[in-house]
């Protein structure tokens, strides 16, 4: 019986599909187990841009034509989309907490809204 024994372990692979692979095994020495990303600066630097041409396009030329879909319109105080504006103050809003706010404003903080917006109005 024990001839069997020792020929069935010479048969079983040393790695078994169902265990987890040790990390040492699957990223060798100088490896992390993490992707990195680069940031566009970093992008920009490795791509050597000024040895293209002008009119070849690249991170740092590309231009495109002005949206063909409206502006999303974003809640003043919060940041979130507006579906809603004060016809008082002309402020846009997501929801009913943030309209309570805007009407206790001040008249100077509003136009500080608007002036952020570039939507400057004097209001009377």
């Amino acid at each position: 019986m024990e001839p069997d024994v020792i020929e069935a372990e010479l048969v079983l692979p040393n790695y078994f599909s169902f265990k987890k692979i040790q990390s040492f095994e699957k990223y060798p020495k100088g490896q992390s187990s993490a992707r990195r990303f680069k940031h566009l600066k970093q992008i920009i630097q490795a791509e050597n841009f000024q040895n293209y041409p002008p009119d070849e396009p690249n991170y740092v030329n590309i231009e495109s034509p002005p949206s063909m879909h409206p502006s999303k319109r974003i809640c003043d105080i919060t940041g979130y989309e507006a579906p809603y504006h004060d016809p008082r103050t002309k402020l846009r809003y997501a929801n009913t907490g943030v309209f309570k706010v805007i009407r206790s404003l001040p008249n100077e903080y509003v136009q500080r809204y608007l002036a952020l917006r570039n939507a400057a109005v004097v209001l009377r």
